[in-house]
C-alpha cells in the first residue's frame, strides 16, 4: 500500500512517524502509558455517557442527579410539551457555535459537579442568560410584535435599557424553587448502572417511591 502513494505524499507522512515515535528505550513505557490513558479515557466516556450529549434528548441533563429539580420542574411545566433542554440553552443558527457551547458549557458543569462546587440553588451564568434571553426572542418574536420594549436583547439589559424575559416571567419554566432539595419524590429518569449487567451485586434502578396521599 505505502509504495502505491507519491513521494510528496510518503515523506511528510514517514517524518511525521519519526517526529511522535519516542527513542527506542522509551517506547514500551510509552506504549504502555497510552494504553493505560485510552483505557481510563474509555472508561470516564462510558461512565459519563458522553455520547448522549451530541443529542437533543433532555434525559442526557440527567447523567448528573443535580440537574433533578430543573428536569422535573421543565417536565412538567407548558414548555414541557414543546420545548427540550437544548431548545433555550444552547445557541442556535450555527452548528459550530452550538457545540462549542456545549462543549465550554459542559467541561464547566463537569467540573463543578466532580469537585462539588455547585451551589445549592443553580442559576445561569452571562453566557447562559445572553443564549436563554436570545432564544426566548427567537421562538416568541411573534407575539413580541415591533414593540421595542418587549423585543429585549441581553446587551441592552447590560446597558439598562430593558428587562430579561424571566424578569416578569420568573416561574417560567422551571418554577421559583429549584434548589436541589426542591422536588425530593419527582419521578425522573433514573442513572443508569456502571457496571455490567452480569457483575455481581448488578441492580437495575427503579422509581423512587410516591410520596404518601395526604388525606384531611
Amino acid at each position: 500500500m505505502w509504495n502505491n502513494l507519491p513521494a510528496r505524499f510518503l515523506r511528510p507522512m514517514m517524518r511525521a512517524l519519526e517526529i511522535l515515535m519516542p527513542p527506542r528505550k522509551w517506547r514500551v513505557p510509552v506504549i504502555l502509558a497510552a494504553g493505560v490513558f485510552t483505557g481510563l479515557g474509555g472508561v470516564a466516556f462510558h461512565i459519563s455517557n458522553a455520547s448522549s450529549y451530541l443529542t437533543d434528548d433532555p434525559k442526557a441533563c440527567m447523567n448528573c442527579h443535580i440537574m433533578a429539580p430543573q428536569y422535573a420542574t421543565w417536565q412538567r411545566s407548558s414548555h414541557g410539551r414543546v420545548a427540550v433542554c437544548n431548545d433555550c440553552h444552547v445557541p442556535h443558527g450555527n452548528i459550530l457555535l452550538k457545540y462549542a457551547f456545549k462543549g465550554m458549557d459542559g467541561t464547566r458543569h463537569a467540573f463543578m459537579f466532580t469537585f462539588h462546587m455547585e451551589p445549592d440553588v443553580i442559576r445561569m451564568h452571562a453566557p447562559g442568560q445572553w443564549t436563554v434571553q436570545n432564544n426566548c426572542i427567537r421562538c416568541h418574536g411573534g407575539l413580541l410584535g415591533h414593540a421595542p420594549y418587549l423585543n429585549v436583547t441581553w446587551n441592552e439589559v447590560q446597558q439598562g435599557t430593558g428587562k430579561l424575559c424571566w424578569d416578569c416571567h420568573r416561574e417560567v419554566p422551571h418554577g421559583r424553587g429549584n434548589s436541589a432539595a426542591s422536588t425530593p419524590h419527582a419521578r425522573i429518569p433514573q442513572l443508569a448502572p456502571i457496571l455490567p449487567g452480569w457483575t455481581p451485586g448488578h441492580s437495575t434502578p427503579t422509581h423512587p417511591p410516591a410520596p404518601p396521599s395526604q388525606k384531611p
